[in-house]
């Protein structure tokens, strides 16, 4: 049997509570917690099977060498396994806290799929950098020599600062552009705290920093400065800007006041996370509290928005979605988590119109499956004389994101995209039909996963540097 952790209970002075800080309070949990961790890693480690063919490696879209580092960590070598897992993923720690793994690594566990229950993967991978980083074995990542080549990014998200990871250690002089005030793109105003720390993200770009790498924020490409000057002073342009464009609502009662965009309502909770004052939080525009709150979708998006509304004191928070659970886009762990904090699922329903203005309630229609869509997924259709209304003093659309017209809005209109608007990029190169330029992320993917643009960004960066170094090889000639 695994040894438990021994609970350690600290004496209080109750005549005397000002001893009892919240400073004092944080360090006892830190402490306990620590150990705890740190148990429950080596329990979970050593339950790997360290089967013949791991499927959670192959599944993983970076393909870290998960069998390995879990032995290390069994076996107490932590620091060894934090190489391993650092080798092939820019943020273990990051992809740790929010990859859904339940579809990814765990989801395929040969322990998960003979019914004993998935070895916990990520929290592992957390604990792992979580220990490092503690232990000051994230090493600088100054080059030891620089190079004149520059590149530019345009995205300070998760595939920015993966391809800049790769381009700074090579020694390249890299500029990151972005529209917000704070690096880190979705990773820092698009996931909540609650599941991804701030202070996680603010590390990693300040290690990027002190290797090297410019952020230039508040830009917007094609106001602040052109599309055509970032190629001109820059040997390389790599496209990682995501996809931003909320999909729209319809219907009667659309355009009420209280009916928000999931990203300008995440966006806000992250703000305050920072100590910024939000004048739509004051206003109570984008707060939740003492709210009938409809999210509509059901995307991750759409569970950040529910979970973070209940964490704002909403009086009822209710999620409408047009198919049935076992459809739904977003991670079943994350539905499971809403549901336990209290988030209320209405299945097979979708909104028709909305009354009031300010927003006081959702026409909801309710659905039913029919055939298979192009995708194969069961078509949802109206079940007629089934309308009804929800109450609702806030609505906030998680319906998806799309891409931006970049052609129009960098006045490029050479830059290669798809019907759908996603740049066109060669697959595993990056690379565009625009000299010089490649694009990796969202942008080219569509909405997707943060692990998939820290493989983009990777691929992409090691690509512009084998590009780079053929044009010094022939200039050297």
């Amino acid at each position: 049997m695994a040894k438990q952790p021994m609970l350690k209970f600290v004496s209080v002075d109750r005549d005397m509570p000002e001893k009892r800080t919240a400073e004092t309070r944080k360090e006892d949990f830190n402490e306990i917690y620590a150990e705890f961790a740190a148990q429950k890693a080596e329990e979970q480690a050593s339950r790997c099977s360290q089967c013949g063919v791991p499927y959670c490696q192959s599944h993983c879209p970076l393909h870290n060498n998960i069998p390995d580092w879990l032995r290390m960590t069994a076996t107490g070598r932590l620091k060894e396994a934090y190489a391993l897992s650092q080798s092939t993923n820019t943020f273990p720690e990051i992809c740790g806290r929010i990859c859904p793994q339940d579809r990814l690594c765990e989801g395929n566990c040969v322990i998960e799929q003979s019914g004993h229950g998935t070895v916990t993967i990520g929290a592992v991978e957390k604990y792992i950098t979580d220990t490092a980083w503690e232990n000051g074995w994230v090493e600088d990542i100054t080059p030891v020599a620089d190079r004149s080549e520059k590149v530019a990014i345009i995205g300070a998200g998760p595939g920015g600062l993966a391809a800049a990871d790769v381009l700074v250690r090579a020694g390249v002089k890299v500029t990151v552009y972005d529209r917000h005030d704070r690096a880190g793109g979705l990773l820092t105003y698009g996931i909540p705290g609650f599941k991804l720390e701030k202070d996680v993200v603010m590390r990693r770009v300040k290690l990027l920093e002190d290797a090297g790498v410019t952020f230039v924020l508040n830009c917007n490409v094609g106001e602040d400065i052109t599309f055509q000057d970032i190629r001109a002073q820059n040997d390389a342009v790599l496209l990682a800007t995501g996809v931003y464009k909320g999909r729209d609502l319809s219907g009667p009662g659309a355009g009420a006041d209280g009916i928000v965009p999931a990203l300008d309502y995440l966006t806000c909770s992250n703000k305050l996370s920072f100590g910024d004052t939000v004048p739509e939080f004051e206003s109570g525009a984008l707060n939740a509290e003492g709210k009938n709150v409809v999210v509509i979708g059901g995307g991750d998006t759409a569970m950040d928005c529910v979970r973070t509304a209940i964490r704002q004191g909403a009086k009822s928070v209710k999620c409408l979605y047009r198919r049935d659970r076992a459809n739904m886009p977003g991670s079943q762990r994350e539905t499971q988590n809403a549901e336990e904090e209290g988030v209320e699922f209405v299945w097979l329903s979708a909104p028709k119109g909305f009354t009031g203005d300010p927003v006081n309630g959702v026409i909801v229609q309710k659905m039913r499956l029919g055939a298979p869509d192009a995708s194969g997924r069961r078509s949802p259709e109206v079940i007629e004389g089934s309308d009804y209304t929800e109450d609702a003093d806030l609505v906030i659309k998680a319906l998806g994101f799309e891409p931006e017209d970049l052609p129009t809005l960098w006045g490029e209109q050479d830059l290669p995209v798809t019907r759908w608007g996603t740049v066109k990029a060669a697959f595993g190169t990056h690379k565009t039909d625009l000299d010089g330029v490649w694009a990796v992320g969202d942008i080219v993917r569509g909405a997707s996963l943060v692990v998939w643009a820290i493989r983009d960004g990777r691929e992409a960066g090691a690509n512009i540097l084998d590009s780079l170094n053929a044009t010094a090889a022939v200039a050297a000639e």
